[in-house]
């Protein structure tokens, strides 16, 4: 790396941290704000940041299987086809650990996204309905 870009890193790096909670910086400032939500909401949000982080891993692994298949010639196959299964399983538990941690069976959840979506799409979907959302749609 030349001097000129150590500095462009250095001084991105700088803007990073400048824009990054103090949560995100300090192991001692998450601990307190755990703490401080722990103290004040029903959720168990360590239960919630596993569900978070595995959904997210889980998936990863999914999207791993199939990219293999399509852009790496991997063979699809009924292993393949299980692999997949196994690995919606994996997302489905943590998916199942974060209705828990929230509260929620997965039958709310479930009929929750049924209404969200028969709102937004109430003819089938339209990419239009998905790109410009009604106020309040998330």
């Amino acid at each position: 790396m030349t001097d000129t870009e150590q500095k462009q890193f250095n001084h991105y790096g700088d803007f990073v941290v400048s824009t990054t909670s103090e949560e995100s910086l300090s192991t001692v400032a998450l601990i307190d704000r755990l703490m401080e939500l722990d103290i004040h909401t029903p959720v168990e949000f360590s239960q919630l940041l596993t569900a978070s982080i595995g959904m997210q891993a889980e998936s990863g692994e999914f999207s791993e299987v199939i990219k293999k298949i399509i852009f790496q010639g991997k063979e699809f196959n009924e292993q393949e086809r299980f692999h997949l299964m196994r690995e919606l399983g994996d997302v489905l538990w943590y998916w199942v650990q974060g209705c828990k941690a929230l509260g929620y069976t997965p039958q709310q959840v479930m009929e929750e996204n049924i209404k969200k979506l028969e709102s937004r799409y109430p003819n089938g979907f339209e990419v239009m309905r998905s790109e410009i959302r009604k106020e309040g749609d998330i």
